[in-house]
Parts: structure tokens; C-alpha cells; sequence
């Protein structure tokens, strides 16, 4: 179980969509390979993927034919060099840059690195025209996104929105709140927490949420009711996270599972707050010293929630847990949390 369901969406939905992104790419690059990468653990959806191919492949559709390839899963093996790393024959894990993809990528030849939605939105670009895209969201953020909306709502599912789009129009448009909310993730887990209401009026867009102090990342936007914990929901995450860094530097090696385990005793434990003053030390000493954005983006979310859950915090660390950190989890953590495979490309279909 995953936050983000875009992908998945556009992929078994609009998988010609997403191909003809490829295909407008390689034409504006001028490439001679194109691939379409996708976590192996979904054969169901690899096959719908190669039956796609196969079927441009007998129309005579695309000038280069985009190859299937299947990388392991991992909360890091999609990050932009690990992509390439692995398509290199090596593990799914960040490397050191520069250079970057761009400069010397697959095959030590530049490369083009675009997420799903993105193409999406080059083939639709290529189809109706700049104009058309822009009719919608706004001067700095124009056009549309796919979000994720999930947690306290009433029909949570994959929305497509203009940019721009206030916080609390998109949880009415998901059927409104199923409970009281406290707060809402936005960016996914290298996003940031905003708190309830004030987040009502945060326009939904990459400037928008920045400002606020969150991010627009993966599209991910989770409303956590006020019967939820959320001292415990970013410490169960936050060890998630912990477990999934390629363990290439101190900071991811050290550092995060060293945050875990003191957002762990905040959370479980409670009753010392020696724990807050030691966690907010580790917390500067892991940003901006990574291998990759990786440990950034997971202390950006601890860092949020203890802007916003501070009360919350507080009693945790005086009188012990409270009890709504018993309660059925909130934020979706994928089991088992499996780390990134020491394999190079496995299936490769075309």
C-alpha cells in the first residue's frame, strides 16, 4: 500500500498517453533509446505495459520503441540516479553527482528523465498546445495535476486539478472530511505537515505549498483526522524511511535510523524530554550532508510535525503517550518495507 496512486493510474488507464510522452521526448531530444521504467512488483501491470508496446510496435507508431524495464522496489530506486545506475547494470540506489544524468547518464551519454505525469502532460502539450495547457491554474503555476487525496475524506481516490485549487476546495471535492480534521501531509513523506484550518487557504501548487511550508512532491495530500496521533503516525513513517536509504553515507546510514529511534521513545515512551533536545540536534546535523535529497525530504517531514504537533509533543514528552496513539494507522506504509535490491535490471521487455 502506497500514498501516491497517479502513476499506477496513468499507467493502467492511459498507458498510450504515456508512451506518446516518450515518443514526443525522443523526437524533441533527438534519442536513440527510450525506456519505461516501472517497480517490478506489478506483473499485471507490466503485461498491460508490453501489450501496449507491442501493439504501437505493429502500427509502426513510434520511431524508437520505448523497452519495459522493471526495477526493484525501494522508496529510493526511482530517484533519477539510481534510475540510471541500474539501467547501467549496477544496484537502485542514488549515486554521488555531479554529473548528473543530463551530462553523462545510460551508457555515459546524456539523459532525459521525466516522471509519468510528465509525459502525460507532453503528450497533451504536443496534442492541444501550450495555450490549451495553461488555460487552467495560474500565472506561476499554470495547467493542471493528479493528486492523491486519501485519509479522513469521504471518496478518497486520484484527482486531477488545476494548480492553484485552495487545500480545502480539494477536500470538499473528495466528498468533504469524514472526521474532524488536525492537520494535512501535502507532498507525500518528503512533503510537510500543515495544520487544520489554516491550511484551508493554501493554494495547491509548487509555490503555494512551499510557502506554507510544505511541498507539492508526489501529489500526495492525506487529511489526519483529530482522533489520530501525529507525534505517532510521522514517527511510524519516519522508521519506514529510516529502513529505506541505499545506506551509501553517514547521514542515511547513521543519522536517520538515530531520528527514528528518538521519535520512536517520543512517541511509545514519552515522559523524557531529554528526547525532544536530542532529536533536534540530530535533525541539522543529517540536512543538506546526504549523498542524495533523500534524508533532506525525511527531515523536512520530522521537522514539520514538530512545528505543527507541538502540543501534541509536549504531552508525549511529560505524561507519556496519549491515547490516540493506539488508534488503526492513518498514513499508508508499504509491508514489507523492503530495501533496494543489490541486482542490476531484471526484467526487460520490449
Amino acid at each position: 500500500m502506497t500514498a501516491s496512486g497517479k502513476d499506477a493510474m496513468l499507467l493502467s488507464q492511459s498507458p498510450h498517453l504515456v508512451l506518446d510522452g516518450i515518443a514526443a521526448a525522443v523526437a524533441a531530444v533527438g534519442a536513440s533509446e527510450a525506456y519505461l521504467c516501472v517497480e517490478g512488483g506489478h506483473p499485471q501491470r507490466a503485461g498491460q505495459l508490453s501489450a501496449a508496446i507491442a501493439d504501437r510496435a505493429r502500427a509502426g507508431i513510434d520511431e524508437v520503441q520505448a523497452q519495459l524495464v522493471a526495477f526493484p522496489g525501494g522508496y529510493v530506486a526511482s530517484e533519477e540516479s539510481a534510475l540510471v545506475n541500474f539501467l547501467n547494470g549496477g544496484r537502485a540506489v542514488p549515486v554521488y553527482v555531479p554529473p548528473r544524468p543530463f551530462e553523462r547518464g545510460v551508457s555515459g551519454r546524456a539523459t532525459l528523465i521525466n516522471n509519468v505525469e510528465t509525459l502525460a502532460h507532453i503528450a497533451l502539450i504536443a496534442r492541444y498546445g501550450p495555450d490549451w495547457f495553461s488555460a487552467i491554474g495560474t500565472q506561476a503555476a499554470p495547467g493542471s495535476t493528479l493528486l492523491t487525496i486519501s485519509g479522513a475524506v469521504r471518496r478518497p481516490g486520484v484527482y486531477e486539478v488545476a494548480l492553484g485549487t485552495r487545500l480545502g476546495d480539494l477536500i470538499s471535492l473528495a466528498g468533504g472530511a469524514a472526521e474532524p480534521p488536525q492537520a494535512i501531509l501535502a507532498g507525500g513523506y518528503f512533503g510537510g505537515w500543515l495544520p487544520w484550518p489554516a491550511a484551508v487557504d493554501v493554494p495547491v501548487s509548487h509555490p503555494g505549498l512551499r510557502s506554507a511550508g510544505a511541498a507539492l512532491g508526489a501529489g500526495v495530500l492525506i487529511v489526519l483526522p483529530g482522533s489520530a496521533c501525529g507525534v505517532g503516525e510521522t514517527a511510524r513513517v519516519f522508521r519506514y524511511l529510516a529502513g529505506q536509504s541505499a545506506g551509501q553515507c553517514g547521514p542515511c546510514r547513521h543519522g536517520l535510523p538515530a531520528i527514528a529511534d528518538a521519535l520512536d521513545h517520543i512517541a511509545w515512551h514519552g515522559g523524557d524530554e531529554r528526547a525532544d533536545a536530542w532529536l533536534r540536534r540530530l535533525l541539522p546535523l543529517v540536512e543538506g550532508r546526504g549523498a542524495c535529497h533523500f534524508p533532506d525530504g525525511a527531515v523536512a517531514l520530522a521537522a514539520s510535525a514538530l512545528r505543527v504537533f507541538r502540543a501534541d509533543l509536549e504531552h508525549h514528552l511529560r505524561y507519556g503517550p496519549c491515547q490516540r496513539v493506539s488508534r488503526a494507522p492513518v498514513l499508508p506504509v508499504p509491508q514489507p518495507a523492503a530495501r533496494p535490491q543489490d541486482r542490476g535490471p531484471g526484467i526487460r521487455q520490449s
